[in-house]
C-alpha cells in the first residue's frame, strides 16, 4: 500500500506538532547523525565476517594442500619380499 501526498502532510504536520519549529532541525540533525553511525557500523561488521571467512578459507585451503603434500606412508617401491 504506498504513502501518498495526503498523508505524507498528515505525517510531517504530526512530527511538527510532536517537535515543534525550533527542536525539528536539531532532531534531523540528530536523526541524520544516527543513521550515518548506524551505517558505518553495519559496514564494519560486514567487512569483520567477510575478513572472517576468508582467513577460514586460508586456514581449510592451506590444510588441505598440507594434506596432500604429506608423505606417503604405504611405499609400493620397496623390493618385492
Amino acid at each position: 500500500m504506498p504513502i501518498g501526498p495526503s498523508e505524507v502532510v498528515i505525517i510531517a504536520l504530526v512530527v511538527i506538532l510532536l517537535f515543534g519549529w525550533k527542536r525539528l532541525p536539531d532532531a534531523a540533525r540528530s536523526l541524520g547523525r544516527s543513521a550515518r553511525v548506524f551505517k558505518s557500523e553495519v559496514n564494519e561488521m560486514k567487512a569483520e565476517d567477510e575478513a572472517r571467512k576468508r582467513a577460514a578459507g586460508e586456514s581449510s585451503g592451506t590444510s588441505a594442500m598440507r594434506e596432500d603434500n604429506s608423505p606417503r606412508t604405504d611405499n609400493q617401491s620397496g623390493p618385492a619380499a
